[in-house]
């Protein structure tokens, strides 16, 4: 497969890239080398080969999940600058008036 300079302009609209021409020149040798590398690993014979689907042969090397209280809300709130007796308090940050 060989790419030609309309299939790089269509390629440059739709990643909303500004291609110059001496840009397209080189894009177009770079794909088509690109393309040309693909086709020949194409050549290679993958039949007795299985798909990798993970790199490795662990299952699950993450811990279980557990709920556990390590501080109790008060202790939270204990240096909080501005709080009430469940929440902080924090600045407004979203002005719905400027729309």
């Amino acid at each position: 497969m060989k790419l030609d300079r309309n299939t790089i302009a269509k390629i440059a609209h739709l990643a909303r890239l500004d291609v110059n021409e001496s840009e397209e020149k080189a894009l177009l040798q770079d794909m088509n080398n690109i393309l040309s590398f693909m086709e020949k690993l194409n050549e290679l014979d993958t039949s007795g080969v299985e798909p990798l689907i993970y790199m490795n042969d662990e299952i699950n090397v993450f811990r279980e999940d557990a709920v556990r209280m390590d501080i109790t809300r008060e202790e939270a709130l204990y240096n909080a600058p501005v709080h009430d007796d469940s929440y902080f308090k924090v600045a407004k940050v979203i002005d719905k008036s400027s729309n």
